[in-house]
């Protein structure tokens, strides 16, 4: 299974430390280290992607939503997806940069990023120091890998690595940045990432309850409650930060590992029912039907009639 995993039987496991589930994904665009002439320009466009342009040498002129910006050497331009750009040299002689757009699925990383009001970040900012040897490192990488059209696996998964490092030290470093005064200050997302691990090990909670335990209730009340903050407070933090209710993202959590395990043909859905904690099929199914517009029988028939379709058109293609 993908993602969920069924817990030891209660009373078997002596210590236990559970970490949050990691579903971050990465989408790399158009990543590429280009040396041009100083006559080179690049016109006005768009893209729905985050931009990294990184300048190694020589000069760039930036054009930012009709805002000017000189780019020298070791400095950095962060731009939103949407923004209005062009480039050329800025001095009218050849230089090089690097170039990397990419869009995340994490939602505490894009609430930071919203945050981000600067737009250059010059050489010897606290932001360009701090991502320069994990800049470097993905240059070099994706240089190398360039030169060969038939990289092994191994090379591509070491870029993929050095990419995460780079994003995380991408995290640490625009944190300071961020706008502490803003409506989401850091203090509040670190707060909502803690709400948001306590709802995750809600779930695992719920795969280990016994039938003793399944009228014990604890919920987003226990979780306030934990972290010395009213209930209204807890939802508004995490609301502000993850544009949804914890209410919602645990229905979404619950939902997730519902399917993951109705992907698994070898497990009744009576089975599945009792490892997501439910009293019986008939309470899950009401459930699974209410969040995703299906009952778990009819998901499941559904996902076995794709493969199926998915399975005859790669036949078809060999």
């Amino acid at each position: 299974m993908a993602a969920t995993f069924i817990p030891p039987i209660l009373g078997q496991c002596i210590s236990e430390a559970i970490v949050p589930d990691v579903k971050t994904t990465i989408n790399l665009f158009g990543m590429h280290l280009r040396k041009v002439s100083g006559e080179w320009d690049y016109p006005v466009h768009t893209h729905p992607q985050y931009e990294i342009n990184y300048v190694l040498e020589g000069e760039q002129l930036f054009i930012v939503n009709d805002r000017h910006y000189i780019q020298q050497a070791g400095a950095l331009m962060f731009l939103q997806p949407g923004a209005s750009h062009a480039s050329k040299s800025g001095n009218g002689k050849p230089f090089t940069y690097f170039c990397l757009h990419f869009d995340i699925d994490d939602r505490m990383f894009l609430s930071l990023l919203s945050r981000l009001d600067s737009v250059l970040f010059g050489a010897n900012s606290n932001v360009v120091q701090q991502l320069r040897p994990a800049l470097n490192k993905v240059i070099e990488m994706s240089s190398q890998l360039a030169e060969h059209s038939a990289a092994k696996l191994t090379e591509r998964m070491r870029l993929q690595s050095a990419v995460f490092e780079l994003f995380g030290q991408l995290w640490e470093a625009l944190s300071a940045e961020a706008d502490l005064h803003s409506a989401v200050s850091y203090e509040k997302v670190q707060l909502a990432h803690q709400i948001r691990n306590k709802l995750q090990g809600l779930i695992y909670q719920q795969f280990k309850q016994d039938a003793a335990a399944l009228n014990q209730h604890y919920g987003i009340d226990d979780i306030a409650a934990e972290l010395g903050i009213s209930v209204s407070h807890c939802n508004r933090v995490f609301r502000q930060v993850f544009e949804i209710s914890p209410r919602v993202f645990l229905s979404s959590e619950m939902l997730h590992e519902a399917k993951v395990l109705l992907n698994d043909p070898q497990m009744s859905i009576s089975q599945i029912s009792a490892i997501l904690g439910y009293r019986d099929i008939s309470h899950f199914s009401r459930q699974f039907k209410r969040w995703y517009g299906a009952s778990p029988s009819e998901y499941r028939r559904s996902n076995e009639e794709k493969n199926i379709t998915a399975a005859a058109m790669d036949e078809k293609k060999s």
